[in-house]
């Protein structure tokens, strides 16, 4: 049997093929046979994009706020709204949310020591309101876990154990998993039991190697193991490479896609 890969293979705009425009990163990723995610679309032409012939995987699904205080809460809900037409325009029907928004080293606009009973709560009761909304305009809302020892220090809810939970708690379609093993590995390992737990959740799964943040196969993560894991759990679901290229963008693109081909 030839390996292929059973998976929707994406691959984000935002990180790849950084000499060009970002319309001509979208159509170059298209070319090569895969989906196209995107993060803030507010930076973005969002016409041009349209009718650029790319197929979108995901988008970042809010401008600001954060899950776990009233305000926050307010304006994460507010700026959600804000991003659905855009996501319909794109079709782009999975929109991504953190803990807290970001802003541009990716460090959380609201910092947290810590999680307390009343912050779960609020951001449980959060996230039922993003699932309404879901519901409502037909997307799916997806929570993204971080890690904190590298590039996100101090965001709340950012371990996968966090989001994991969470989504669990609200338990609806319309809001789901975007487990990223990339952010899982520094902060939690064990990643194949990991996303066997997470699975009943999983909307997309994201990943880079470790250390670096590069395309699989140049760090310390067996993502040909996870693959061949995924597919024997049942999931068939979305791969998307979060990764800066370590040299050339279409062979790390190649190694993705070659890490994620399994014979079945």
């Amino acid at each position: 049997m030839s390996a292929s890969s059973p998976f929707t293979l994406a691959a984000c705009a935002e990180m790849l093929f950084r000499s060009l425009p970002v319309l001509d990163r979208v159509k170059r990723i298209t070319e090569l046979g895969f989906q196209v995610e995107l993060w803030d679309w507010t930076k973005h032409n969002i016409d041009a994009l349209a009718k650029s012939g790319a197929t979108f995987s995901s988008m970042t699904g809010y401008i600001a706020g954060t899950l776990a205080d009233d305000a926050g809460a307010d304006e994460l809900l507010a700026t959600a709204r804000q991003s659905i037409p855009v996501a319909k325009k794109l079709n782009c029907l999975r929109l991504n949310l953190h803990g807290t928004g970001l802003d541009g080293q990716g460090l959380p606009i609201v910092k947290s020591e810590g999680v307390t009973g009343a912050m779960w709560l609020k951001a449980r009761d959060t996230l039922n309101r993003i699932a309404d909304l879901g519901e409502q305009e037909g997307v799916t809302f997806v929570l993204e876990n971080l890690n904190e020892a590298v590039d996100h220090p101090k965001t709340p809810f950012a371990k996968a154990d966090d989001t994991i939970s969470l989504v669990a708690a609200v338990n609806r379609p319309s809001l789901k998993l975007n487990l990223d093993l990339y952010h899982a590995q520094i902060g939690e390992g064990n990643l194949i039991e990991l996303c066997r737990r997470a699975l009943p959740h999983i909307g997309e799964i994201q990943v880079a190697d470790v250390p670096g943040r590069m395309e699989p196969g140049t760090g310390e993560i067996n993502y040909p193991a996870i693959a061949r894991a995924l597919v024997d759990m049942g999931y068939r679901g979305t791969i998307g490479l979060e990764a800066w290229p370590s040299g050339d963008d279409e062979l790390a693109l190649h190694r993705f896609r070659e890490a994620f081909s399994v014979s079945v």
